[in-house]
């Protein structure tokens, strides 16, 4: 890993941390096994995803990741960024805004970036939105922004 995760040990920490870029992930590769694990996993096995041939002749010259699966890496790589502590559960609550500038070709690496954007007291416990950005090693745009939401019970 290229960073230590920043941890935070308190709703307040990461009140005070809103607004900064926490830092970036290591590189991961999306390789076909993957976009075809995720298909079988979701049954969206559209040909740009999963027929290399075909997909060869399409509009991005091979296989792309699909937008979800992409979006479904965020769980995995923040935790190289930051991380919570002290507290007894943290979930997923949801997503706000996600938008896919950008394809993501059979091959690429994919890193991610997070912000704090938002800290508020929430449901018994306490709410963080995070603005995740994935960007695609040699691309010119990121290939994911997400404002993900999760929430933090003491």
């Amino acid at each position: 890993m290229s960073q230590q995760p920043r941890v935070f040990a308190s709703p307040d920490e990461l009140r005070a941390a809103v607004g900064e870029q926490l830092g970036w992930t290591d590189w991961l590769e999306v390789d076909q096994q993957r976009i075809n694990a995720f298909a079988e996993a979701t049954g969206d096995h559209q040909w740009i995803h999963v027929d290399p041939e075909r997909a060869a002749q399409g509009p991005f010259g091979s296989t792309i990741a699909h937008g979800f699966l992409t979006l479904s890496l965020i769980p995995s790589l923040t935790p190289q960024i930051f991380r919570v502590e002290g507290v007894r559960m943290g979930v997923n609550y949801g997503v706000n805004k996600v938008r896919f500038p950008a394809p993501v070709p059979v091959g690429s690496r994919l890193r991610a970036g997070a912000e704090v954007a938002e800290v508020t007291e929430a449901g018994g416990g306490f709410q963080v939105v995070t603005r995740v950005t994935i960007e695609r090693e040699g691309g010119d745009k990121p290939v994911c922004v997400a404002e993900t939401v999760a929430r933090f019970y003491l």
